[in-house]
């Protein structure tokens, strides 16, 4: 066990997901079981309220593409489980969506703390709107934090993904506002003895020896995924 986790809930990138057990929406999950998929794994302040009830509903709406990712959704608040049974019906009864994903009860906070979605200058009895997206192999890729207020823009934590599994596929990195099917960085060269390695690639566009670009095979479609992800009303 990681006591500096536990204490002082000081997760950083890199760092293996903390595992837990715990009753959910679905029954009882762990989070172990979950490994060889993606985890995007959120909190929300409260059940029964305006922004987190359009969240839900986004999550949901767009669940086919987190699926196509091999990426599990999963939820938690501290209510307890009858509270989300009974919003859950609510949104159904009130729309006609189902949620299909799990949602923790964590009622004792004790999971909610472990990965500091409790923010005491904001709330010490509501979790804020924290984004953990753990890779297949259960390690801690992404951790984005929103306030109470403000609600998620999902098709932004699908280009994370998508970013994320293209570098790890492609040994690459992504530049500032990539959407799938656009170039690449490849790395530069780290002697200089093949300084120009890169500039005298063909395949690769440069703007000097330490930025070089190169366009992937086969993502023309990923790009038309993005851009149905973007357009999509059922977000707002």
């Amino acid at each position: 066990m990681d006591y500096e986790v536990v204490i002082n809930s000081t997760l950083r990138l890199g760092m293996q997901a903390p595992d837990f057990e715990a009753n959910t929406t679905c029954g009882n999950v762990k989070l172990s079981e979950y490994k060889g998929k993606w985890v995007v794994f959120f909190s929300h302040p409260a059940d029964f309220t305006p922004v987190c009830t359009t969240e839900i509903l986004a999550f949901q709406k767009m669940i086919k593409y987190f699926e196509e990712r091999n990426t599990q959704l999963l939820g938690l608040s501290v209510d307890s489980n009858p509270s989300h049974l009974a919003w859950l019906k609510n949104i159904k009864d009130n729309t006609g969506v189902e949620i299909t994903f799990p949602l923790i009860a964590d009622k004792d906070m004790s999971i909610a703390r472990r990965y500091g979605m409790i923010a005491p200058e904001v709330a010490n009895t509501e979790t804020v709107r924290n984004v953990y997206i753990i890779d297949d192999k259960q390690v801690i890729r992404t951790i984005l934090m929103y306030p109470m207020t403000n609600g998620r823009y999902i098709p932004e934590i699908i280009r994370i993904i998508d970013s994320l599994q293209v570098t790890d596929k492609e040994n690459v990195s992504t530049p500032a506002n990539w959407v799938p099917g656009n170039p690449v960085v490849v790395p530069s060269p780290k002697q200089f003895c093949n300084i120009n390695s890169n500039v005298d690639n063909e395949s690769l566009t440069c703007v000097d020896w330490y930025l070089c670009f190169k366009k992937l095979e086969n993502q023309s479609i990923n790009k038309n995924v993005q851009r149905e992800i973007n357009n999509k009303e059922n977000v707002k």
